[in-house]
């Protein structure tokens, strides 16, 4: 049975192509930082053991380090999209930059002027730590409103890359020339078909609350922790029910290169399916006006989605790595001990 799911995962992951492979990513960092001037790769360079490597928010903030897309030239932010590419797979990475392109969207539904840069698709920042190389340990941080990924890798291998937070506001654009677009529509629409599926006793145990938080529970915080354990588990579920629950999980999962993506997907079926939890709040119902929040939790990983801002129609979703989040505490000791 387990290597049934891992190979219905691959199959899934199999309309995702990835040009870029996980090894390219030192290179494409170095190509990066090699364009930009002395005084921006100041800006944009730490050590690995800064604490600033934890820093991390989805909310549009003005004080974020790094350097913006608005202050690199065509050729760096050529290099900086490449890099972003180097470690997402192509449709999480048409994601991001839909997340960014959004932030057009929004400035004209606010009805804000040209000169507010309020919401502004250039602020979102990249940040190195550490020298990247093959043998070396470093990461990298893309930070701005509602897309936030931290990459953390040793001795050419990624080690980590999360947290990893996309959100979309709004949810579906209701007005202008992009009306009915929907950026997370899969995160959506998968759990939807899931919950929808589930028999009265399974609900009960689905359902944690009739009304869903206001907003995702781990938030921004350095370790991701949800203590009230609650759920429906996968070992509950019909065979039908655990294709539909695969499926969501490889949404989340496959926004990351297919190498790093299967990495994780062994971590978690190595710590048993059985115990990942299914959870839901809010409204069983899509769409705008519709409140709603589930989660996926088990002993590796917690994914979360909220879509409860702006009347249900304002989505956040994130992934934390319980072991591996910003590279994990053991890769962390590494590096001290290394220099």
């Amino acid at each position: 049975m387990k290597i049934q799911l891992t190979i219905a995962v691959i199959f899934f992951a199999g309309a995702f192509s990835c040009k870029a492979q996980e090894n390219d990513m030192y290179k494409t960092a170095n190509i990066f930082l090699n364009v930009l001037t002395a005084k921006q790769k100041a800006q944009t360079q730490y050590p690995f053991d800064s604490s600033e490597r934890y820093f991390w928010h989805y909310v549009p903030l003005n004080n974020r380090k790094g350097i913006s897309m608005n202050e690199l030239n065509e050729q760096q932010k050529n290099a900086a999209i490449q890099l972003l590419k180097s470690a997402l797979s192509e449709k999480g990475y048409q994601k991001a930059s839909a997340i960014m392109a959004l932030e057009n969207v929004l400035k004209v539904i606010e009805n804000r002027q040209e000169s507010d840069h309020y919401r502004d698709r250039g602020k979102y920042y990249f940040t190195i730590f550490g020298e990247p190389s093959k043998t070396t340990i470093w990461g990298w941080r893309l930070d701005g409103h509602h897309l936030s990924f931290s990459f953390s890798s040793d001795e050419n291998k990624l080690v980590s890359g999360t947290p990893g937070f996309m959100g979309s506001n709004p949810a579906v654009v209701l007005i202008g020339p992009e009306k009915g677009l929907e950026i997370l529509k899969e995160e959506n629409e998968l759990a939807l078909e899931l919950l929808h599926s589930l028999n009265d006793e399974q609900l009960k145990k689905t359902i944690i609350n009739a009304t869903a938080p206001g907003d995702i529970l781990t938030v921004n915080s350095r370790k991701a922790m949800i203590e009230n354990v609650a759920g429906l588990s996968y070992s509950a579920l019909t065979a039908e029910q655990k294709a539909m629950f695969i499926k969501l999980l490889s949404v989340y999962i496959h926004r990351y290169t297919r190498l790093f993506a299967d990495r994780m997907m062994k971590n978690i079926e190595a710590a048993s399916m059985d115990k990942l939890l299914f959870a839901w709040a809010g409204s069983k119902e899509n769409g705008p006006g519709n409140e709603r929040y589930y989660r996926i939790q088990g002993p590796t990983i917690i994914i979360e989605y909220d879509n409860t801002q702006n009347n249900g129609n304002h989505v956040h979703t994130v992934i934390r790595d319980l072991k591996n989040d910003f590279g994990g505490d053991e890769l962390l000791e590494h590096y001290k001990k290394s220099h």
